[in-house]
This record gives structure tokens, sequence and C-alpha cells, in this order.
């Protein structure tokens, strides 16, 4: 009775502990709520607490014996675990079969017998946390790892070592889809061969010895190998080595069993149904060069333990079995001697998927898995090692600190600090002797990895592991030979780190030993950070890790770390140099593709990431004392990033702008299912904050009391209306800020609500929003109205690019009219307003006391009566209206009386833009009446793309030469011709003539109208600013314009004649102007048929002494070298000067695009 029991017990047991965490919590519930066997419920109270084991001795005492089995069959029915059911259900059949036969055991008894005690032996593992005695079941830790069944080629390789983060995961996502598992290795390949040897490779630390014992135990419990194998045997090759005397195959069996009385006969008459798992091959000390004639064919022959493995190896003996050999890569060659081998497997390690796996089981809590989940994927560095089973139990094991309520950054917040943390825990207790020991061997790893970065290698040769001496019998610490310095092989036996990152972080520690540590005359450059750093610049990123990690080792903790655990002693002083050096480079523009991805980060962002890296705040306020702006564009954030930067924006304490656009923020959760937005309303809907937008990390340092930044920009950053909460705090804590941009992003109505609460807070001092392309709609208009009509301080706003349509502008003016209100500029460009929303903005002009720029350009229904119903309010006596903009609003002549009307009437009026509007020359004409009119205030009229020809040319003439007011005409793309151009040319050379700026780009220009323009420029005193690109001017145009240039009277100093069809041959005359002119500082030329020799010709006029030009741009010229070196000389005699040089600027768009209004080369000051 008492053994039923036992087995009873045994099958109750085996059952829960296959359940999840999860389906033992519902086996549970399910148990305290029903009653089973008419002897009522389990008491709740009793199961709430119960493990496993408390679990199957309450059903053994509520329901005994096989009752006791029947409900638990039953519950697992119920919970929907039919597998489960079915399994137990079998195994109860078996039992009872089994317990029929006789006490003494047969063949099948012991069969079943060794299997039992397999069971036991491999069912438990011990925890690497020995500290603790944590004896772990194995099901609950082991996760599936991805192996793969085609060796890799070398390129291969070198991608996994290299890549980072998502990439790393995306490659190893890649590798599993094609991946095999445990059950698949022993079946028939492609060409149906099975194959009876199966090699599986792995590095150190990635979990060969963990699968080894997994399929042992797999194979005992009958999920695995089931009908293929009768017996599994597990010989380790470590304890192999320690055997002296000689032995026979079947000693080897013997050796497996508990029991002494094995039936040795029995199981070799079967020899196929037999697997021999030989583990860690690599580590055997035998020689395997062994003659065929010194092999066994007897299993029970005695012989040295090298001739019994050579004979299993080269199937001498049990030919028929099959075997199983885990090796480092690093042993193939070796192993290639003796075998003919069928299969090559390799384990490559987690997966992404699997990584998460490991997490879940390793705690069975999901709040801390997902906690600690969430700081590794926002760590590529540390996320990409994870795939490492190893590395992942040691970021578990900081489960310690989550269950004190720690936050797991809090931890270790760096890569540096994360991988001292895997360093320190392989590190036992050592002696002093032990740890110099230790210390000489890490200097000679930290040489061969510095050896490696300056030579960009990662795979080492066995001349080069010897010449830094680290091939001598445990000349590594033991620690890095088993877990961090892995061999690999093609051909040859080739040697390389677990990662390059592991490589750079030892390369690093060699520059921050103390002076006198370390030498070596491999070729590295001297030991010196100066020199370190020197090279960073140029090094297209391969130093880029490297130089983290000295940052990172130069924290004050992290140093008497290395000290108290490894003997090494560092240089303080060393970290004087980094200051110097992050001052220094802070004014840099240097663009330097990311770390291991392609994707392209600011030079600016790296120095942030060392700054972070070395984590001390004097050190950080010190050292970005001097940023005043920071330009982080096109840059893909990872949380990694966002950590840096928000480190470094908190003590930046002089930064003043901040702009990022074309930017992504990663989110920590990358495996939420829901959309971004999605999931951020299902909190908000149910009053749960969301703990992270896009740009929290960023938005909270923005807060820090001691941030002083007035501007900030995320245009086209992909932010979403979960971002706006943030946005939205800022605006009412940080009284600094005057101007915020958030164009192009998806913000929507519920966004802009969150926002306008922070414009309507006491403390918002913003004066510019720009809203422009951000998914807003009429629904918005009501808060943003409100915000208006509330906030004394917004001055400045845009909503460009939103459908905001006639009832989202009427909701506008509501706030608009309110006395509070003191907006200035409005741009509504491409808003889809109609003429039915002109009276409101025009009430909104006869009221406004502050709105001084209206831009309603691209609004293409507003027509002949919305343009009557804004003139009724630029009449107005109160109208302070100084600029309206209706550039493409597809106007006709009929408008030009109603702005006639408003232009001789408006005393505010100084600035129209018609540009695109179809007025033709009867338009213009009509137009010139109210320019005419001594009331008229106008400075400023844009008329280009107008329709116009030579026929209006007159009466502009007479405005030109009447008007008081008029500084700026504007009448590129009309076809003026050389006769209308010499009539403007008439009023531009009248003494009253004030104007100062004059475009006449696409014109239909020729020579024949430069004699008049050069008249003009001997004779106009105010002309300032001449634009005449894309006119068929020719050489002899531009010598007639070189002749008024070089006029004492002239007072240009803006010249733009790019695509005027000149070649080289006018060049000289341009080189003279220059020499000659006193007041040109500003001229952009581009021809491909002025040449170099033209460029030259250029370059004695800019350095000639009296040459005042300050900006020179080319754009369509190829430089020689040639000249580039004049180009080069006229730099060093005259540093100040700028010269952009803008080869193949994709012509016809730039081109084109400078001819708008107010369009000029957009980056004058790089050079």
């Amino acid at each position: 009775m008492r053994n039923q029991s036992s087995r009873i017990s045994d099958l109750l047991l085996r059952a829960l502990d296959n359940l999840s965490q999860e389906d033992l919590k519902r086996f549970k519930d399910k148990l305290s709520h029903s009653d089973f066997e008419g002897k009522g419920n389990i008491p709740r109270g009793r199961l709430e607490n119960a493990d496993r084991i408390d679990t199957k001795n309450l059903l053994m005492e509520f329901y005994s014996g096989d009752a006791a089995v029947d409900v638990t069959i039953e519950v697992f029915t119920q919970i929907n675990l039919q597998d489960s059911a079915a399994k137990l259900r079998e195994e109860r059949e078996k039992e009872f079969h089994q317990s029929q036969n006789p006490s003494e055991l047969s063949a099948k008894g012991y069969n079943k017998k060794y299997k039992e005690d397999i069971k036991k032996k491999y069912k438990l593992i011990k925890d690497m946390n020995s500290r603790f005695g944590d004896n772990m079941i194995l099901n609950r830790r082991y996760t599936n790892l991805t192996i793969v069944d085609r060796p890799r080629q070398a390129k291969e390789r070198e991608h996994e070592i290299m890549a980072m983060g998502w990439r790393h995961a995306e490659i190893m996502t890649e590798r599993a889809s094609s991946a095999v598992t445990l059950a698949t290795l022993y079946k028939p390949d492609k060409d149906g061969q099975t194959p009876q040897v199966v090699v599986l490779l792995g590095a150190a630390g990635i979990g060969k010895t963990m699968t080894a014992r997994k399929i042992m135990y797999d194979w005992a419990t009958g999920e695995l190998y089931k009908k293929k194998f009768d017996y599994v045997f597990y010989i380790n090759c470590r304890e192999m080595n320690l055997l002296n005397e000689q032995g026979s195959v079947a000693d080897m069996i013997f050796k497996s069993w508990l029991n002494t009385n094995a039936p040795v006969n029995h199981i070799l008459v079967n020899p196929e149904k037999l697997l021999f798992i030989i583990d860690g091959f690599d580590e055997l000390r035998f020689s395997f060069d062994q003659p065929k004639d010194n092999l066994c064919t007897d299993p029970w022959e005695k012989k040295p333990m090298e001739i019994l493995l050579s004979s299993l190896f080269r199937r001498t003996v049990l030919p028929e079995s099959y075997l199983m050999i885990t090796t480092r890569p690093a042993a193939l060659e070796k192993l290639g001697q003796c075998l003919e081998c069928s299969r090559y497997a390799e384990i490559l390690g987690f997966s992404k998927a699997e990584r998460e796996e490991y997490f879940h089981k390793f705690f069975g809590n999901e709040n801390q898995a997902r906690q600690a989940l969430r700081f590794v994927k926002a760590n590529e560095i540390l996320f990409t090692m994870c795939f490492v089973p190893f590395v992942c139990w040691i970021i578990c094991t900081l489960k310690q600190q989550l269950e004190k309520g720690e936050n797991l950054t809090q931890t270790s917040k760096t890569v540096t600090g994360v991988y001292m943390l895997y360093l320190s825990c392989l590190v036992k207790p050592l002696s002093n002797n032990t740890k110099q020991h230790l210390h000489g061997n890490l200097k000679g790893l930290c040489s061969l990895a510095a050896d490696g970065v300056w030579k960009q290698k990662i795979l080492f040769e066995e001349e080069e592991i010897k010449k830094f001496g680290l091939d001598q019998e445990n000349s590594l610490p033991l620690f890095l030979n088993e877990n961090i310095f892995q061999k690999e092989t093609d051909c040859e036996c080739l040697y390389s780190f677990i990662h390059l990152s592991f490589q750079e972080f030892f390369a690093a520690l060699l520059y921050v030993l103390e002076e006198g540590e370390t030498t070596t005359d491999s070729g590295i450059p001297k030991k010196d950070v100066k020199t370190l750093l020197e090279n960073y610049r140029n090094s297209k990123n391969y130093l880029m890790l490297t130089v983290r990690f000295l940052f990172g080792f130069l924290n004050e903790e992290r140093m008497k770390d290395l000290q108290e655990k490894f003997g090494c002693k560092l240089s303080p002083k060393i970290k004087a140099d980094l200051l110097k050096w992050v001052q220094a480079n802070q004014q840099t523009d240097l663009n330097l593709p990311c770390v291991h991805e392609g994707i392209y980060q600011s030079y600016q962002l790296e120095l942030f990431h060392c700054v972070y890296e070395m984590h001390e705040e004097d050190f950080a306020v010190n050292a970005l004392d001097h940023f005043t702006e920071l330009k982080l564009n096109q840059n893909k954030f990872t949380q990694m990033d966002q950590w840096a930067l928000s480190f470094c924006v908190k003590h930046c304490r002089s930064l003043e702008s901040l702009c990022m656009c074309d930017c992504t923020f990663s989110l920590e959760d990358h495996e939420e299912e829901l959309p971004r937005r999605q999931k951020w309303l299902h909190q908000k809907n149910h009053q749960d904050k969301p703990k992270h937008s896009p740009v929290y990390l960023l938005c909270q340092a923005l807060k820090d009391p001691n941030c002083k930044l007035k501007k900030l920009e995320f245009c086209d950053c992909h932010l979403t209306a979960a971002c706006c909460e943030d946005l939205s705090s800022i605006l009412g804590t940080k009284q600094t800020l005057v101007e915020l941009h958030l164009a192009g992003n998806s913000l929507g109505e519920l966004g802009v609500k969150l926002l306008c609460e922070g414009l309507k807070h006491v403390n918002c001092k913003l004066q510019k929003l720009r809203l422009k392309a951000c998914k807003l709609s009429a629904a918005c208009c009501g808060e943003l109205s409100s915000a208006l009509s509330n906030n004394q301080l917004l001055t400045d706003l845009d909503l460009s690019d939103n459908q905001l349509g006639a009832l989202g502008v009427q909701l506008l003016c509501e706030g608009l009219k309110q006395p509070n209100c003191k907006l200035q500029r409005l741009v509504l460009r491409f808003c889809g307003l109609t003429g039915a929303c002109c009276g409101d903005l025009s009430t909104v002009l006869s009221m406004s006391q502050s709105l001084t720029d209206l831009d309603l350009s691209y609004n293409f229904s507003l027509g002949e009566a919305g343009v009557l119903l804004l003139c009724e309010g630029l009449k107005h006596p109160n109208c302070k209206l100084q600029m309206l903009g209706l550039e493409w609003c597809r106007l006709s002549a009929v408008c030009c009386g109603f702005l006639s009307s408003a232009l001789s009437t408006s005393q505010a009026l100084t600035e129209l833009n018609l540009w695109g509007a179809k007025l033709g020359d009867s338009g213009v004409q009509v137009l010139c009446e109210g320019l005419r009119h001594p009331n008229c205030k106008l400075q400023k009229i844009l008329l280009g793309s107008c329709s116009l020809t030579a026929a209006c040319c007159g009466d502009l003439s007479t405005i030109l030469s009447t008007s008081q007011s008029l500084t700026e005409l504007e009448l590129a793309d009309n076809k003026l011709g050389d006769s209308g151009v010499r009539l403007l040319c008439e009023g531009l050379k009248h003494p009253d003539c004030k104007l100062q700026k004059l475009v006449l780009g696409y014109c239909d220009l020729t020579v024949a109208c430069c004699g008049d323009l050069s008249s003009v420029l001997s004779t106009s005193q105010t002309l300032t600013e001449f634009s005449i690109r894309w006119n068929n001017l020719g050489d002899s145009g531009v010598q007639l314009l070189c002749e008024g240039l070089k006029h004492p009277n002239c007072k240009l100093q803006i010249l733009q004649l790019s695509g005027c069809h000149f070649t080289a041959a006018c060049c000289k005359d341009l080189a003279s102007a220059l020499s000659t002119n006193q007041t040109l500082t500003e001229l952009i030329l581009g021809e491909k048929t002025m040449d170099n020799s033209g460029v030259k010709q250029l370059c004695e006029g800019l350095k000639h002494p009296n040459c005042k030009l300050q900006k020179l741009g080319l754009s369509n010229v190829h430089v020689n070298e040639d000249t580039q070196r004049e180009l080069d000389a006229v730099r060093k005699r005259k540093p100040d000067m700028v010269i952009r040089i803008w080869n193949n600027w994709r012509t016809g768009a730039i081109a084109a695009t400078l001819l708008w209004p107010g369009c000029r080369p957009a980056s004058w000051d790089s050079s």
C-alpha cells in the first residue's frame, strides 16, 4: 500500500511540475471551488499560498489513492489542459501495468529503473547563484535555444559578432527561422540519410551542457527519442580527464547506473538503440592520433580512456550506436582527425523571443519579468549580449533589487556598469596572489583586444595569442576562459571575443591602467588617451564604443570596483584629458554613422553618450557648460540614446536651443501589440497616466530648474497625442521657454487639447507655437481659441497644412477678437479655407490691436468674394495688419480693384504677397493705381508668376519713380523680356526711386537688357540686392553687368547669377569687379560651362586686398584638385570668407526653389 501511495505521489508531483505558474494558479482556483467525490472542496485558505508539493499533499489528504489522480485529471480537463490530462492518464496506466511485474527486476524493469534514476538526477539543476544554494527544477528554467544545422561562413560570423541591438536580434531571428529542434537532429536529411553522429557546436556559456542535461531528462520522461533509443548515456569529458585506470565501454555504462546489477549484456544486444552523449569534447586533454590497430572492437575490452573514446568516435566499437558530441568550435580540427561526422549543428543562443521566454520563466512574475525586459531592451548593447544565456542569468539575478522595490535601471545605469556587473559575478573571492595573477592575464587580454580594435580585426590567429602570452596552460583566468574568451574556426584555428563589444571593453581598459602597468610594441599607437581621442575623430566609428567604455571606467565607483575585484589601478588624471576633449569638441558639426547600425547620428550625441557613461554630475556640468545650441536632426533615438541625451540636457546649464527634426524616439515596450496612440488612449480611458511617451525622458530633463531652454523644436518626429501631456507639462513649468515647434507630427485633436492646457497655465511664457501639418481639424480650434483668449504672451501661431476649414477659422476668430489676445502673426497656409471664413477674418482685422501678419497662401477657394471681405477689414481705421499673404490662392484680375482700394486706404499694410495669382497686365495696372496713392505705405510686393508681360512695366516703372515706400519688388517667372526690363530701368534710375531689392529670375532676358541694368547699378543709390537667375545673358551680358559693378557709385551688396549661360570667358571681368567693388558681400554663381579655369580667375579677384566679398556660392560647378587648392588659398588669406560649393545639387529642384519669395542658400555657415 505504501508503494502504491509513493507512486501516486510521484505521478501527481510530475503532473504539477509541468504546469506554468499561471496554470498552477488556475488549477488551485478551480480546485477550491469544486466538490469532487462528494467530499466537499479543499479550503481556499489552505490552497492560496500552497506550492506544488503542498498542493500534491492536499490532494492526497482529501482524495486518497487513485481518487486524487481522478480529481487532478478532471480539473485539468475543466481548465482546458487536455494534454496534461491525457499525459497523466497515460502515465497512470503505465504505472498500473508495471506494478503487476514480479519484484525481481527484469530487463524491462531495469530500463524503467534507469529512467527513474535519470529523471531524479537531471530533474534539478544547481542555480549558478550557488551562494543561496538554490536548486531549480530544470523545466521551469530551461528555455529552448536557436540551433542551426548548416555551417556559417566567416562573414556571417563577423556580422553576428559586430551587430548590435535590434539588428542583432533580427539576425538571430533570421537564423531561428531555419533552426532545427533537438527532436529532429536524428531525423533523415533531405537526401534521406539518417545521421548516426551529431556534433553540437557552441561558444562558452551558450548552453551546450544545459542542452545535454535537457536531452537526458526529456528522454527519461518519454518526451524525446522515446522510440528511437532504449538507453541514453551521459559522458562528461571533464571527468574523463581525471580517469587514469583502464576501462571498457561496458564500464562506462556501469558508471551511468546507480544500481550495480545493470544488465549490460542485454543492453549491448541492440547497440542501434543506444545514444552516447559526450559533453565537452574541447576539454579533453587526450591525443586522438591513434593507429587503427590500437582501437578496440569489443565493448568489454579494457583500454585507456583515450583509446575507448577514439574507438567510439571512429566507430570501431558499437558502430551501430549513436553519438552526440558537444564542443566549442575551436576543437573541430581536433575532432575531425578522429571522426567522420554525419551532421553538424550549432547553438547560436537565444533569439529575441527566447530571451523574453527566459526572463518570464526566471521570474515567474509578470510584472518583474516585464520590468527587467524593458530595462534590457532599452539598452541595445545589453540586449545584444542577452543572446548568451549566462548574460540573461546575470541580469535576472537583479531580481533581488526588484523584490526590494528598487528600480532596475538604478542598479546599473550604463553599459560599462552592466559589463562590470557581468564580470564581477564571474569572479569568486580570490586570494591576493590569485588577484595578482589575474591582473597579469588581464593585461595580455587587454593588449590583444586593443591590437584588434586598432587593426579592425575580430578573428585572431594562434600567433597573435602567443604574442600576448595567452597560449600557456591555465594562463587565462578561469572566468575569462570559460565565459568570455571563446575559440572560433573556419578551416584553421581562430580566436575571437564572444562579441565585438567585449573586445572594445577590454581595449578601453588598457588605456586607463596606470602608467607602467603594461607596455606593447604590437603596432598599437602609444598607450596614450590623447592619441586615442585624436584618432577617434577619423575612425569611422570603429573606436566609438571603446571611447565610451573609456569614460565609463573613470566613474569613481567603478574605479574602486576594478581595484578591489580585479586588482587594477586606474589613472585618475585621465579624467582631466577627457574633460578638455569634450569641451574642445562641443562646437563640432561632424556627422558619424551610428555604431553598428548605419543610422547617422550627430557627433554631439556621441559625446553625450560618453559623458553619460561616466555618469558623474560634476563632470557633466563642467564638460557641457558651453553648449548653447543643439541640432540633432535625422536620428533614430533608441531608449539608450534618450537616456544619454536626457542626462546631458539636464546638465547643460547654458543650453538655450534644442532642435530635433526628422527623428524618431523608440518606446520601451517594443512587444506591445496595440499601436502607441491606441495604447495611450486605452490608458487614458482607464485613468492610468501613461508611464512613457516617446519624449518622456527628455521632458523630465527639461523640467529641471537648472535648465534655461528658450527654444524647443520637434519637427517631423512622429510624435502623437501621447507626447502632448509631457509637452504641456513643460509649458506650465518652464518659464524660460518662449518658442515651441511641433510641425509634421500627428498630434490631432486630443494632442492640441493637452497642449492648450499648458498654454492656459499661469506660468506659461510661450511666445511662438508652430503646429504646421499636425493632423488638426476644426474640432481643435475651440481649444486653441480659448487658449488665445487667455494667454497674453503668445504672439506667433502657425497652423499651416491642417484642414481647419471655414468652421475652424470661425472658432479661432472668437479667440482672436478677445481683448486679451495678443497674437501678432497667424499663418493659415494650406488650411482648406474658403470665402465663407473671410468675413470673420475681416472682423478680426478691424478689431485686433495686435495682429500684424496674416498668411492665407495656398487656400485655393478664397475667391474674389473672400478677398473683397478681407479688404473691408484692411480698410478699417483700426486695422493694424502689416503683412498679407495670398500666394497661389487662384486669384484673378477681378481682385485687383479691391486690393488697390485697400492699398490706398490702409495706413499699416507694408507687404503684399500675390505670387501665383493670374493677375495679368490689366490687373497689375489696376493695382498700380493704389500703389501710386500718397496714402499707400506698401514696402514689399511679390508678383512672381502672375502672367505679366512688358505691357505692365511702364506702370511699374512709374511706381518705382514715385513711391516713397516701395523697397522690394519680385517679378520672377514672368515673360517681361528685354523691352519690359528697359522700361523698369527708367524708373530704377530715377533719383526718387527707393527700391532696395529686385528679383527678375526666369524673365526671358538676354544680353540686350544688360546695358540698361548696368546703368541702374551705376546710378541707383538704394539698390542693394539683385537676382537675375536663369536668364540667357551669356558672357557678353555678364561683362556688361560687371561694368556697372565696377562703377564707384554702385551700392549693390548681393548678386545672384546662377543659370545665366556664361562661361569662363567672363570670369576675368567678374574677378575685376570683385577687386574693385567696395560694397558687394555676397555672390552666387552656377554654370557647368564655367569650368575650373573660370573659378581660378575668380580666385584672383577674391584674393585681392580690396575685395569685400564675404560669401561665395558656386552651384553645379565641379571643382578639381588644382582649383580646390586655389580656393583653399583664398580661405587661408581670408579666413572669414564663406565659400559654398553645391556639386550636383539636384539642379532643377533647388534652383527653382530659389526663385520663390525670400529664398537664399540655407546653410552659409559651413564651408
